[in-house]
């Protein structure tokens, strides 16, 4: 029997099946799991390569099979335990003592191990089972709890939860077989990672794990968390050949000498594998240390160094030599890293190389391949210190993005540059905040936003146009990779959110409170505002062309006789939120009402595309509800009672929806599980508008004494009334018994609208204590005793056109109550309002000021109904006054008050009014 095959139907178990991004690797025992014998079972490794023969994916055998073997006592090995072993034996081991620093179970490794190892690995079959594997290509890794430690207990630290110590806790184990023999590497343990999904508690078992070839990196998730990490080690060979272009099978020369041009690819092909080395090095090591750390221990290289790689690079070029040509690429990436472009001869080199990777670009399809072109993009133009090596100062890259903006869509060269220099733009303007320096290197203009948003805009109406133009399969593919952002979306999105943000984020430096920090805030705010305003007003002036073709579109699909029509004008909808109507209006929507942004100047002038925009989405989501044209050229019918006006209301885009309610649902409130020692939790849950509140406990509630409890208030924090306190289990574990009647199995009511809920274990993990006697609590508080049937949320149309009436009538109160109260209005606030000074007309003089005429208005305000009836302006004080003559002296008009202004003068002056004789009346 071949050494690949096994019998048919005989027991097996697969252990694991991952792949390293090319390969296959099945990784299986040929016993059960069930199996009872404790006869040691060896673990078998098979690599497979898949290929496409007559239609068929086929998987071939790539090596032969391996047995991963881990000889007895390896594990052992290390460092620390072969200087610790020489110690007294009556001294504690260091795993013991690190255990107890902190906070790990102290069990007897040796003798579980010894007990346990019944496959040719070392780890039970059930265990292994359970375990996460990955495969880098070289190395099949597997991720074990640590030697020593218990998967499901975590013992209370010496000196509690928060030690200094817990960096040095050992989260998990590495253990790393060579997949060429099987054959047992080394052993390496994950320390110093307190901020990863290991470090909050998740267990090893539970972990999934895999590799990035793409990246080199390492990505692990558990139920809670995703975690990336570094891959310690160098890539493969064949990631190494496959990036360079070259095979990774190498064949012995058939004679004794070989030809140069031979000897000087395989140089070329090793120099360009170890700056792959060095790049992944340096993007590994960037995320501990500063990269100026890393640049100051490398010799800068020189000029006519530099000036040999361009020569090399000139006749791959001209031999067609592309294997050559992608080494030269990588190379060029890290010279340009230790680079200094100021002096003289480095500018011709970089003038010179410039030039050479334009000639890549720009090389006809057929004569450089897509492939160079694309790696020209990606590793020469796509990295940030190679644009700026290239393209130095601001004016330079505006010429370059310009070019490929206005050019991009004729050259599908110029077309991918343009897609990663902005796909670069976009992740480096999301880590600068506001007012960097790099912030304006990132931050295009507006010309070039203007060039990026008409490409937007063409693009988002050109894939509403295929929902009615292509054909049934094409629109099912090209519903399966929608929502997919192009590279000037995502950077129109990229500085949408920088922009957003750091305004609505924007907070005054509490420690310092003079008037120059205030004043420099305002000034931010002010700036950040007029580039909203600018960027808002493009995007909705494309938004308005984008609805209009989906109007034309969704029209034109309703009329239609097409067969598939109900199945488009549902995918409509998908492919319109992978639009800029989807990615870009609704974050801008909702940024535009934050007070920060809730300004006159936004509103005046955001105001008319505003009204437009609910016009147009408010049409189509009535057009796609009713799935009828909204406006028919049929003849109205002639009768008579063609005069009689049908007064119904007609149903709106909204009527029979129903209008999202996420209270309704309740909110679910939730510990960790299981718990683990010193956890402690506190949160509040508040439902506006309650009358009281419904709690609705989980059934696996339980805590390991019952001291370790929850204690429920009814208020927003722990001083409000208690309500009542659960806590224990009755498992058998633990205190044994439960605080009261236990754990609800009813709802318990609490009156108001706001429930906080405080958790804290107080005990200590036993060692026989289960997950499930310490598993916490789960509890969902709801505003009514029954759920509510929730929906799922408004159609996207009808939720964009609501969104949009909210703003605008929020824009239009603002527009309606002017310009805010100045301080000098304020200051002034007495006089403004003072009736006597409104009866007034006023009157400007030649130099500019305001004066007072000597006239009341004509159209006296009454101050009330009683005063207005009470008085009337006598004729003689409506005679305007004779013209004014220089030299003369002339008497001022007395005005007369009416009786109610005399009264309250007399009040506030305190003087009573005169008393006359009667014989003066």
């Amino acid at each position: 029997m071949p050494a690949h095959h096994f019998p048919v139907g005989s027991s097996m178990t697969t252990l694991h099946l991952c792949s390293d991004g090319t390969y296959l690797y099945w990784v299986w025992s040929p016993a059960s799991l069930n199996e009872k014998t404790q006869k040691g079972h060896s673990v078998f490794m098979d690599v497979f390569r898949l290929s496409t023969q007559t239609g068929l994916c086929v998987a071939d055998m790539l090596q032969e099979r391996v047995i991963l073997t881990r000889k007895e006592g390896e594990s052992s090995k290390c460092l620390n335990e072969l200087l610790l072993s020489r110690m007294s034996r009556f001294r504690a081991s260091h795993s013991a003592t690190l255990a107890a620093l902190t906070g790990s179970a102290i069990t007897n490794t040796v003798k579980e191990e010894q007990s346990a190892v019944n496959t040719s690995c070392g780890l039970p079959l059930k265990t292994l089972r359970k375990t996460p594997m990955y495969v880098c290509g070289t190395y099949l890794v597997m991720l074990v709890s640590p030697p020593g430690v218990s998967g499901s207990s975590a013992t209370r630290s010496l000196f509690g939860g928060t030690s200094s110590l817990s960096s040095l806790k050992i989260l998990a184990s590495s253990l790393v077989f060579n997949l060429a023999d099987g054959q047992f590497s080394s052993r390496a343990d994950l320390i110093d990672a307190p901020g990863s999904s290991l470090g909050r508690g998740a267990q090893v078992a539970g972990l999934g794990a895999c590799y990035d070839a793409l990246n080199n990196l390492i990505w692990t998730c558990s139920s809670d968390y995703i975690d990336q990490w570094c891959n310690p080690g160098n890539q493969a060979f064949h990631h190494l050949c496959h990036r360079l272009g070259v095979s990774h099978v190498i064949q012995e020369p058939k004679e004794e000498t070989v030809a140069t041009g031979e000897v000087i690819n395989q140089l070329l092909h090793h120099v360009g594998a170890m700056c792959i080395h060095q790049l992944n090095l340096l993007a590994a090591s960037s995320n501990t240390l500063p990269l100026g750390a890393l640049l100051g221990k490398q010799h800068p290289i020189e000029a006519r160094h530099f000036s040999c790689i361009c020569d090399i690079m000139e006749k791959a070029m001209v031999n067609g030599d592309t294997c050559i040509i992608r080494c030269i690429l990588v190379v060029f990436q890290v010279v340009f890293k230790f680079f200094n472009p100021q002096s003289e001869q480095n500018r011709e080199s970089v003038r010179r190389s410039g030039l050479l990777l334009w000639q890549l670009l720009m090389a006809p399809m057929d004569q450089i391949g897509a492939e160079i072109q694309k790696e020209v993009c990606l590793m020469a133009f796509g990295m940030d210190v190679c644009l700026n090596t290239l393209y130095q100062g601001e004016a330079e890259l505006n010429k370059l993005l310009k070019l490929v903006l206005t050019e991009g869509e004729r050259n599908s060269g110029l077309s991918q540059l343009r897609d990663v220099i902005l796909t670069n733009l976009a992740d480096q303007l999301q880590k600068n905040r506001f007012g960097s320096e790099e912030e304006d290197y990132y931050r295009l203009n507006d010309e070039l936003l203007h060039c990026i948003l008409k490409t937007v805009v063409r693009e988002s109406c050109l894939v509403i146009t295929k929902c009615q133009t292509v054909a049934r399969d094409d629109f099912q593919k090209l519903l399966s990779t929608v929502p997919v952002v192009s590279p000037c979306l995502r950077y129109l999105m990229a500085v949408q959110n920088h922009l957003l943000s750091n305004t609505i984020l924007i907070r005054p430096d509490d420690s310092d409170d003079s008037d120059n920090s205030i004043q420099g805030e305002t000034m931010k705010v002010q700036e950040l505002q007029c580039s909203i305003l600018s960027l808002a007003t493009k995007i909705l002036v494309g938004c308005d062309e984008v609805l209009e073709t989906l109007q034309q579109v969704t029209t034109a699909l309703i009329n239609s006789e097409i067969v598939d029509r109900e199945t488009r004008l549902k995918g409509l909808e998908q492919v319109t939120k992978a639009t800029m109507l989807g990615h870009l209006l609704p974050v801008l929507l909702t940024s535009l009402m934050h007070p920060n942004l809730q300004t006159l100047t936004l509103a005046d002038a955001l105001m008319p595309q505003l009204v437009q925009l609910v016009l147009y989405t408010s049409q189509t989501a009535l057009v796609l509800k009713t799935q009828s044209p909204l406006f028919t050229e049929e003849p109205p019918p002639m009768g008579g009672s063609l005069g009689i006006l049908d007064e119904r209301e007609e149903p709106g885009f909204l009527t029979g929806l129903k209008i999202p309610a996420p209270w309704a649902a309740g909110k679910t409130v939730e510990t960790v599980h299981p718990v683990r020692d010193n956890y402690k939790f506190k949160e509040t849950v508040h439902i506006p508008g309650a009358r009281c509140l419904y709690l609705r406990f989980d059934s696996r509630c339980s805590s390991q004494y019952d001291y370790d409890k929850l204690v429920i208030y009814a208020g927003p924090n722990t001083n409000s009334r208690k309500v009542t306190e659960y806590g224990g289990n009755t498992l058998g574990y633990g205190s044994r018994s439960v605080l009261g009647t236990g754990w609800p199995k009813d709802l318990v009511k609490v009156e108001g609208d706001t429930v906080t809920f405080s958790f804290e274990m107080r005990s200590g993990r036993e060692h026989n204590t289960p997950d499930k006697a310490m598993w916490g609590f789960s509890c969902t508080v709801r505003a009514q005793e029954s759920s509510e049937d929730v929906s799922g949320g408004l159609p996207f149309l009808a939720d964009l056109a609501l969104g949009l009436s909210v703003l605008a009538c929020s824009m239009l109160r603002i527009l309606y109550n002017g310009p805010e109260v100045t301080r000098e209005e304020e200051a002034c606030q007495v006089l403004l309002c003072s009736k006597l000074l409104q009866r007034c007309q006023w009157q400007v003089e030649a130099n500019g000021a305001i004066s007072p005429a000597l006239t009341p208005s004509p159209s006296p305000l009454p101050l009330t109904i009683e005063e207005d009836r009470e008085f009337t302006y006598p004729s003689d004080v409506l005679i305007p006054p004779p013209g004014l003559m220089p030299g003369t002296y002339f008497d001022l008009p007395r005005i007369r008050l009416p009786p109610g202004i005399m009264g309250r003068l007399r009040e506030v002056s305190g003087r009573a009014r005169p008393q006359f004789r009667p014989s003066i009346k």
